[in-house]
Formats: C-alpha cells, sequence, structure tokens
C-alpha cells in the first residue's frame, strides 16, 4: 500500500511538472516588441534614438559566377550575393524570457532598410528580393539577396584576346550621407579564396577581388561608396585557334605563292581571294571590339600589317606579269620586223641605195652582219669609189656596234630574267618584314603594358 500511494506521489510531480513548463511563441515576442500597434515606427524612419547617431551598415558582396562580358557595348554581367546588417535601436527582448528565442524571420517590409544602390547598375534585376530579413534578439537585422547584375564596365582590349579586364561595383546610400549612414567593410578573404573553384567563369577566369572605400565631398556632404573591383582573365586558346592561327595560315599561304608561275592568271587570282578572305576575318573582329577605344587593339594591327603584307605582294604579282607582257609583246614584234625585212630585201635585188641599206644594216640585230653585202651601183667603177664604199661599211659596223647597247633590252626574254630577279629580291624582302612584324606582336603581347 505504501509502494502504490509513492507510486501516485511521482506521477502528481511529474504532471505539475509539465504544467509548469513555459510554452512561447513568435508571436510573444512581436507583442514585446510592439509591432502590432507601432509598425510606422519600426519601417518609415531611420531606427536610431537620436537622430545624430549614425546607422553603421557592414556590407558583404560575394560574386559567384561571371556569367558574360560584352566588349562590344561593354556591359558585364554576374551573380552577387549581397548582404547587409546593420542595428535597429528600438529592438530588444531577453531570449530567457521567451523560451531562448534568440532570433526570428519578419518579412522585409515591416521594416526599415538602407537605401543602397548600385552605382554601375544599367538593368534592374528581375528576380524577386528576399522576402524576409533575420532580426537578431541585440537588434542587429541582416538582409541576403542574390542578384544578376547587369552593370557597364569600361573594357581594355589593347591586348586582346590576351587581356585582363577590371569592372568595379560602387555601392552607396542615394540620399544619406555619411551622417547618417556610415559603410562599412565585411571582410572574409579566405571565404572568398575557398569560392573561386565554384565559379561559372565561361570564357573568364577569376582572378582576384579587391575592395575598397571612396569618399565623395562635396561643400556640406560627404559621401561614401565601396568599391568591389573585380579582375578576370580572358582564356584566349579559342581565339588563338579561331582567328590568330587562321590569319598566319594565310599568310604562309601567300609567301608559298612565289612558287606558283607568274605565265597566267592563277598567281594573281589565288593573291586576291587569300586577301578576300583577311578582309572577311577583319569584318568578324569588327563585330567583336568596341567602335570607340582609346587606343588601337594590338588584334587589329597584326590583321591591318598582314593585310598590307599581302597588298604589297599582290602589287609586286601586277608589276612582274606587267613586265613580262611586255617581253611577249617585243619578241612578237621583232618576229613581224624580221618577216617584213627579209621580204623588203628579197625584193631589191641589187637596186637598193645605199641609204636603204644603211638603215636596213641598223635594224639587224646585235652580232649579226647583213645576209647581202652592199650592191655596186656600176660594175667597172674606179678604185677610188671602191675605197670609199669599204670605209663606208666599216663606218656602218662601228655604228652597229654602237646600237647594240640600245638594242640589248630588245633582246628576246630580257624582261623575263629582270622578273625573275624582282622575284627573288621581294621574296627575301617579304621574308624579313613578316618575321620582324610576327616578333614585334608577339613581345607587344607579352608586354606588361595593359592599358
Amino acid at each position: 500500500m505504501m509502494f502504490v500511494g509513492f507510486l501516485f506521489l511521482l506521477l502528481l510531480v511529474a504532471v505539475d511538472g509539465e504544467s509548469s513548463e513555459q510554452i512561447c511563441s513568435y508571436q510573444d515576442v512581436l507583442n514585446h516588441l510592439n509591432f502590432t500597434q507601432n509598425k510606422d515606427l519600426f519601417s518609415m524612419i531611420r531606427p536610431v534614438k537620436d537622430y545624430k547617431t549614425p546607422t553603421n551598415v557592414t556590407l558583404d558582396v560575394q560574386l559567384y559566377a561571371i556569367l558574360d562580358v560584352n566588349e562590344k557595348d561593354q556591359q558585364f554581367v554576374s551573380y552577387m550575393w549581397i548582404v547587409m546588417l546593420w542595428k535597429n535601436e528600438f529592438i530588444s527582448w531577453n531570449p530567457d524570457e521567451f523560451c531562448g528565442i534568440e532570433y526570428l524571420f519578419l518579412p522585409t517590409e515591416l521594416l526599415w532598410k538602407p537605401d543602397l544602390t548600385i552605382i554601375e547598375m544599367t538593368e534592374k534585376d528581375k528576380a524577386p528580393p528576399t522576402p524576409y530579413l533575420w532580426v537578431s534578439n541585440d537588434g542587429f537585422i541582416e538582409v541576403t539577396n542574390d542578384q544578376v547584375i547587369i552593370s557597364t564596365c569600361r573594357m581594355h582590349v589593347y591586348k586582346f584576346p590576351f587581356d585582363i579586364q577590371s569592372c568595379n561595383i560602387s555601392v552607396k546610400s542615394v540620399i544619406h550621407s555619411d551622417k547618417e549612414i556610415e559603410l562599412f567593410v565585411f571582410n572574409n578573404k579566405s571565404k572568398i579564396a575557398d569560392l573561386r573553384q565554384d565559379f561559372i567563369q565561361y570564357e573568364w577566369l577569376f582572378v582576384n577581388m579587391t575592395v575598397s572605400t571612396i569618399k565623395d565631398d562635396s561643400p556640406g556632404y560627404t559621401q561614401s561608396r565601396i568599391v568591389y573591383t573585380i579582375n578576370m582573365k580572358r582564356r584566349s586558346i579559342l581565339y588563338i585557334i579561331n582567328f590568330l592561327l587562321p590569319i598566319l595560315f594565310f599568310l604562309f599561304l601567300d609567301l608559298t605563292s612565289f612558287l606558283i608561275s607568274d605565265i597566267g592568271g592563277e598567281k594573281l587570282s589565288f593573291k586576291i581571294t587569300v586577301l578576300l578572305a583577311v578582309t572577311v576575318m577583319q569584318l568578324i573582329l569588327n563585330d567583336i571590339l568596341p567602335s570607340s577605344s582609346d587606343r588601337v587593339p594590338l588584334i587589329a594591327l597584326y590583321c591591318t600589317g598582314i593585310f598590307g603584307l599581302m597588298m604589297l605582294s599582290l602589287v609586286e604579282t601586277i608589276v612582274v606579269m606587267n613586265l613580262r607582257g611586255r617581253d611577249s609583246a617585243s619578241q612578237d614584234n621583232e618576229a613581224d620586223k624580221d618577216q617584213s625585212l627579209s621580204e623588203d630585201c628579197g625584193d631589191k635585188r641589187g637596186k637598193v641605195s645605199f641609204q636603204n641599206c644603211f638603215r636596213d644594216i641598223c635594224d639587224v640585230s646585235p652580232g649579226e652582219t647583213p645576209s647581202e653585202p652592199l650592191p655596186m651601183a656600176k660594175e667597172g667603177s674606179s678604185i677610188q669609189l671602191m675605197e670609199e664604199s669599204q670605209d663606208s661599211e666599216k663606218l656602218l659596223k662601228t655604228l652597229v656596234v654602237l646600237l647594240s647597247s640600245r638594242k640589248e633590252e630588245e633582246k628576246p626574254g630580257y624582261w623575263t630574267r629582270k622578273t625573275k630577279t624582282i622575284n627573288k629580291v621581294f621574296f627575301i624582302f617579304y621574308v624579313i618584314a613578316a618575321t620582324l612584324f610576327l616578333v614585334f606582336m608577339f613581345f607587344s603581347w607579352n608586354s606588361e603594358d595593359q592599358y
């Protein structure tokens, strides 16, 4: 009987303990804070008891992805997490009085929030903001938003496609000065370093992100802004394979075109085709690079230099073909002249005058002698006339020797030999100029000068 009474007593103590345990809810905290009666007190004004006290806002920006970099429009698209932390002096409670509740979540429209904006943003984020705020028992409030930020970025494409770009994300208050809102940076470099491996980088490789605070002073008004500078390096392998190497191959093709014969129009057509291919590549480059730039990009100099070398090669081919055409024309004229001379001398039959024979001899090619001796005016002439005739013949031979230098360029194949020399000299010049140009471009792209 005593044992049963002892068990009954223990049961009464347990039931009494359970009934005495405090039951709490978030509504009790809201009632304690008087949210239901004074909503405007928390949402309409800056949450300080003394208006001279500035609200300290700690800002943390984390870059999660580089989505796009548009050089033509000079836009930078990034995916970021932005965290803001500040204190509301009208909010506080003792967790021990509310069953250990240390924090709660409230809708964002119920509390005042700093009016921070991103200066470089050109399009508003279409994703809805975070609907809730984190509120702690000591009055600290935190809001976290993930945003796709489309911002302007000054692109420096001088060393494209081996360039390193730096884009800024500047955060500041819209209307409040430093006397009302002070911005602070939450530094966590180790966290940024760990997140680097998780970036969706696509064409770009994240290098680092630096933070600086800049104060904009004006008479009676000082406002701070926090600038996050994102440094990134372009992955250039695709541009090397799809752009730089094809243009270099076109240069080698133009170089090997010297092996094509100058006879006919095949060489000229080949060079024009290669030149047009480089022109197409330049049009593609024009769609990539921005229209306004402080300096001419090296890749534009690269395309223009190779285009210039090919143009000189094309001009040299045209000149050589023109000279070869002269040689062919002179050979045709010489054949026609020899044919008319042989017909004319055959019809004279000894009746040609001394002046006509002089002309015929002068028209004979150098190193040749007239096919017929000088006809005599009359048979049985005097010895004096014979001597005069011999003197005249010697004079004619002397004139033929003097005129041989003028006839040298009219020899068959003269311009053909000259064009061979021109081709050799230009080929040496072409190789030297192309080599020096490529070496110059290589060292320019590898120099430390970025801008």
